[in-house]
């Protein structure tokens, strides 16, 4: 493997601008051939307004969480500065409301002080609230039904709580578990090598296996069932007040209670590749588009308006990347980046991104002493992408999609095949 990379960066090394098209295919012959993989690989210069390079631009691939590309541009065209929190009526007794699918209520991830507590807390009103206007399912079409207990996995609603999980430190058998309302839930299982928490399949009830060794300190984050009834509960234990069930669909007449500005929940999205903020954010589109929170919804709107002019039609299914069904090429992915360039300003786009050596799920990749990778990672079993902007020593900006699928290595490999030949066209292109 060694000595693939260094030949694999040897080949790019000695390219001159314009990027060496016949070496740099090579390299990338190369790399299908040992990895026994699908790869794709296109890049655009900005400013010749043209595409400089392209490897398999027009085959799909499995793009993983490269999907928040597309669910990042769906909330810039339809969402406005300030995430809406819920919708409600306002009556002398009572306050009636609907979730939006906004995700940051009470959520660790996201800066969540958005008056949202406070107004359900505080009004002097009896509040009663409807789901009548989720339309989906909680689980996306495609995701890994075994997921259901990995925090990256936790389930969609119509109103989030603490980004439907269940936060617990485990110090041997010292658990500090948060929200405190599952703490009656839990109980203690047998040692495991490290601390885990295991939640049953249909149930809200969670076991707690202590580490077999002393001094391991973790944080678990396990998803909890949304349905109808622990919702209620656990809104109504944490407001200390009671929240009372009613199913009334959404009038066409509502008050918008609005929260925190949206690039709070782009940068967590882009950054950390947080799907459950993903999911919900292509949700609350579908909110502002009808009366219905259905992620379907929003992919229909920006195919028939946005996305009709892609190279490539995309299948897409889910905000986030967790299904497989979902299938993109590398140069509809480059054509996406260049209209959301169009649209959003440097000094917004690239701190909402992954930077690489820096921050996000690439910041112990990519090191140099000025950063020059800005983008989204995508990453399953046997699928990584990192599609984003490229900046090159002489300042130059390359959108690229890097795409690979079906390789049965580890992924750190194909990572360090991709960093030497990012780091090469930054260095020489």
């Amino acid at each position: 493997m060694r000595y693939l990379l260094a030949a694999l960066m040897l080949c790019v090394l000695h390219a001159c601008s314009p990027v060496s098209h016949r070496k740099l295919t090579k390299a990338l012959k190369t790399t299908e051939s040992h990895f026994q993989d699908h790869t794709g690989f296109v890049v655009y210069d900005v400013a010749k307004g043209k595409t400089v390079f392209d490897f398999n631009g027009s085959k799909y691939f499995t793009p993983a969480s490269n999907t928040k590309i597309f669910t990042l541009y769906s909330a810039l065209k339809i969402l406005g500065d300030s995430v809406p929190a819920l919708e409600y009526i306002q009556r002398p007794d009572s306050l009636i409301f609907w979730g939006t699918g906004d995700p940051s209520f009470l959520y660790s991830e996201v800066y969540y002080d958005s008056g949202v507590y406070d107004f359900l807390k505080n009004v002097d009103a009896e509040l009663y609230f409807s789901s009548a206007n989720f339309g989906t399912t909680h689980f996306g079409s495609g995701w890994a039904w075994d997921d259901y207990n990995s925090g990256y996995s936790s389930e969609r609603s119509p109103f989030p709580i603490y980004g439907n999980a269940v936060s617990v430190v485990a110090d041997q058998e010292i658990l500090r578990i948060s929200p405190r309302y599952f703490a009656p839930a839990f109980s203690k299982g047998a040692p495991a090598e490290a601390p885990e928490v295991i939640r049953a399949l249909d149930t809200n009830r969670f076991t707690f296996r202590p580490a077999d060794q002393p001094g391991l300190l973790k944080e678990i984050r396990v998803p909890f069932k949304t349905d109808s009834s622990t919702f209620h509960a656990l809104l109504s234990d944490t407001l200390k007040r009671p929240v009372y069930a009613v199913h009334k669909p959404l009038p066409a007449y509502t008050n918008t209670l609005f929260s925190i500005h949206v690039d709070s929940l782009y940068s967590v999205m882009m950054k950390e590749s947080d799907n459950f903020i993903a999911e919900q954010l292509l949700m609350m589109c579908a909110n502002v588009l009808s009366d219905t929170l259905d992620p379907k919804i929003a992919i229909a709107f920006m195919k028939a308006h946005y996305l009709k002019d892609l190279p490539d039609e995309p299948v897409w299914v889910d905000g986030s990347g967790l299904s497989r069904y979902n299938l993109f090429t590398p140069r509809s992915v480059v054509s996406l980046w260049k209209k959301i360039w169009d649209d959003v300003p440097r000094e917004r786009l690239f701190p909402l991104l992954a930077t690489g050596g820096v921050d996000g799920t690439i910041r112990k990749w990519y090191y140099a002493d000025k950063p020059y990778i800005f983008g989204k990672t995508g990453t399953l079993s046997n699928n990584h992408c990192l599609s984003g902007f490229l900046v090159t020593r002489k300042g130059e900006i390359l959108i690229f999609s890097f795409m690979n699928s079906n390789y049965t290595s580890g992924s750190n490999a194909i990572r360090r095949n991709m960093q030497e030949i990012l780091k090469n066209i930054h260095e020489h292109y």
